[in-house]
């Protein structure tokens, strides 16, 4: 596995991060400790997750998944870079058709309180390494956020910062508030990024890199579609479904995935595993979020961090899938 640093800090983390949305929904709870066993055993030492996965009822339970792998012991906890999030509503009372109880979601200086000592009981540790905003908030300025992200730095309980979502200009925002306040800010922003989602690359990625923040690319196969989907419909596998579904739709955009396939099937590839190594030759990026369901996936994910894209690979995949370009002049003359 290879390390490197998290955008600014001296944080050394894996090129993979493993994302955990499917412990619990998709993946029962030792088929999950099976696949972190795994990632720790090949060197992934970052792990993601969030204080809403499980979902609806279930909400929390991927964080408490990842809890009792911790209360295992053998070094498990010291040996992961723990990130969650907090944004969406947790409040467990609200009646049904009615809305959530107030001040259980959100970014205000009493939520993210609330919702760290939650996210810490429900991950058995003392402290998260990296507490992200799940999105912005338009109702809280950061002078609150970082007042109370600032007193859980002081009291121990999460050590760094990172924005998910962000556009680039709340991302300036964020950062130039707690220069003011003499404070890190935020070292990492969680975004939509892929070979078929580039836009990112207009303002965002450039923000990141500007105030030295690590960008952490979620989706890297934009819902399946970027993992050979055409191929295993038409072998009887996996059909297409979601995000991947609606895009195969168009036929346009199924033309353009075919002649991805059709272009790492040239060079022997593995789409998969192409469009992660992909992101691991963009600027900026630390390393995607893959959300393996099962081992063999993680495995798949694993080999992408050894594969090394040629010239002429890197060009033809400009052809088929060609960024929006830098900002203004994407949008200006």
């Amino acid at each position: 596995m290879e390390y490197t640093q998290l955008g600014r800090t001296g944080l050394k983390v894996s090129r993979l991060v493993l994302g955990t949305m499917n412990f619990g929904p998709q993946t029962d709870e030792a088929d999950s400790h099976a696949i972190m066993d795994a990632a720790l055993d090949a060197g992934i030492n970052f792990f993601d997750t969030a204080n809403v996965y499980g979902w609806g009822e279930n909400k929390g339970r991927t964080e408490a998944i990842i809890g009792n792998w911790f209360a295992k012991g053998g070094e498990r906890r010291d040996k992961v870079v723990l990130a969650t999030k907090v944004y969406g509503n947790m409040a467990t009372d609200a009646q049904p058709g009615q809305p959530a109880w107030p001040n259980h979601d959100r970014l205000s200086a009493l939520n993210i309180r609330r919702a760290v000592d939650a996210s810490l009981k429900r991950l058995q540790t003392d402290h998260i390494d990296l507490y992200q905003f799940h999105h912005i908030d338009r109702n809280t300025p950061f002078e609150e956020i970082w007042q109370a992200i600032d007193t859980l730095v002081q009291q121990g309980k999460i050590l760094y910062a990172g924005s998910s979502n962000f556009p680039g200009y709340k991302i300036a925002q964020a950062n130039e508030t707690a220069a003011r306040r003499g404070t890190l800010g935020l070292v990492s922003e969680q975004c939509l990024y892929n070979l078929a989602e580039r836009r990112a690359e207009m303002e965002v990625v450039p923000a990141a890199q500007d105030y030295g923040l690590g960008v952490i690319p979620w989706s890297p196969l934009h819902g399946g579609l970027l993992g050979g989907i055409i191929k295993k419909e038409a072998e009887g596998g996996r059909r297409a479904s979601g995000r991947a579904a609606d895009t195969l739709k168009d036929p346009a955009a199924r033309a353009q995935v075919q002649a991805y396939e059709d272009l790492v099937g040239k060079h022997g590839l593995e789409p998969g595993e192409v469009a992660l190594a992909w992101l691991l030759t963009r600027p900026g990026v630390t390393g995607p979020i893959v959300g393996p369901r099962t081992a063999a996936q993680l495995e798949s994910a694993l080999r992408a961090v050894e594969l090394e894209l040629g010239d002429e690979l890197l060009a033809g995949l400009d052809e088929v899938f060609p960024g929006p370009g830098p900002s203004p002049e994407a949008f200006a003359w």
